[in-house]
């Protein structure tokens, strides 16, 4: 797909259906508890409905895309671990034996991994979409070329739809790539006008002297490539990965397909981020999960205008915060499929009050 082609389609996406979330509203309201009881369960079926463009809700199949990647700037000691360890564990993604798929199993999700540019030989059982083995180091020069970019973006919207034409009903976003803690605050702060120092967190886990150099990192790259904050795919092709680049498709293929999208955590925050700004429409198929402790993760939650699930302090990634709202998506349906009426029940119907 070509830049014309992916702005072309984009403007395929329409604003969300304020006559189906009326609907969803209006039968919250039949249900005998008091009036919002529930209160983000409630907006988010109602959201939900807007997106569908149904109150008819159903949410039986659902998968976990877990996207790979490595990353470049890993040469600058930005992280705990080198570039082997995102193959280590996408193999282990796919012989579903990760923390997230031991969430899945008792969330009734499929994990889904898929290689969007891992270093080394494709690993067994792990969807190839690789767009190259890894990208550029960005302090040497951009991550990616904008057309790599676009490549990715095309490749998540094609996941969305063939886990759509699968029957999928909610897809929730991972990642898995060492250094994109680096990648994703560097994005985050272009796209933010944030100093760098608020947008940056330890990652998985770096000592004070490794910060520092994570920090020097990202000061080098922006400094060295020049992004336009203006431009969000020069931002990501410059300083993102292809992870990154891939789950911003994958919010995009949902809004094109009308697929409710689980944001995980600060990572595929700084991808919808990034979809929000190549098309604001997009943002009626983000759905937040939960708010990770990486220390710019609020930040790009208020600037999506997204509320989360959880604040359980998670911040482990393969998905895991996206996948442990799921049971809350399970409880929100089933107040909304079964509980009585007021009707039923013989009681007065609640009204607004003022």
């Amino acid at each position: 797909m070509t830049e014309p082609e992916l702005k072309q389609l984009l403007t395929a996406i329409t604003p969300p259906s304020e006559t189906a979330r009326a609907a969803a509203h209006a039968h919250w309201a039949s249900l005998a508890k008091p009036l919002g009881g529930l209160g983000a369960l409630e907006t988010l079926l109602e959201d939900a409905a807007a997106l569908t463009g149904t109150a008819q809700l159903a949410f039986d199949r659902r998968a976990v895309l877990v996207l790979c990647a490595d990353n470049g700037v890993v040469a600058q000691g930005v992280s705990q671990t080198d570039q082997s360890v995102t193959r280590a564990v996408a193999e282990n993604l796919a012989a579903q034996r990760t923390s997230v798929c031991q969430m899945a199993k008792t969330a009734r999700c499929e994990v889904v991994p898929v290689d969007m540019g891992m270093a080394g030989a494709p690993v067994p059982g792990v969807i190839p979409r690789r767009i190259a083995a890894g990208t550029a180091d960005f302090t040497q020069g951009p991550a990616m070329t904008r057309a790599q970019a676009v490549e990715a973006i095309a490749a998540g919207i094609e996941l969305v739809r063939a886990q759509k034409a699968q029957g999928c009903q909610l897809l929730a976003t991972g990642e898995m790539g060492i250094g994109n803690t680096t990648t994703s605050s560097a994005v985050a702060a272009v796209l933010l006008g944030q100093p760098i120092e608020v947008m940056t967190g330890r990652g998985a886990g770096l000592s004070d002297a490794g910060l520092t150099r994570k920090l020097d990192a990202i000061r080098r790259g922006i400094a060295h490539n020049q992004p336009d904050a203006a431009d969000p795919l020069d931002v990501l092709s410059k300083l993102g990965g292809f992870d990154i680049a891939g789950l911003c498709g994958v919010f995009l293929g949902g809004a094109l397909e009308d697929l409710p999208i689980l944001m995980d955590g600060f990572i595929s925050g700084v991808a919808a981020l990034c979809a929000v700004r190549l098309c604001p429409a997009a943002a009626k198929a983000v759905f937040a999960s939960h708010c990770s402790t990486e220390p710019a993760a609020r930040l790009v939650l208020e600037a999506l205008g997204k509320a989360p699930l959880l604040t359980a302090g998670l911040h482990l990634g393969e998905g895991t915060g996206a996948v442990a709202s799921l049971p809350l998506w399970d409880l929100a349906l089933a107040v909304y499929d079964h509980c009585y009426s007021f009707t039923e029940g013989g009681i007065p119907p609640y009204t607004p009050q003022c």
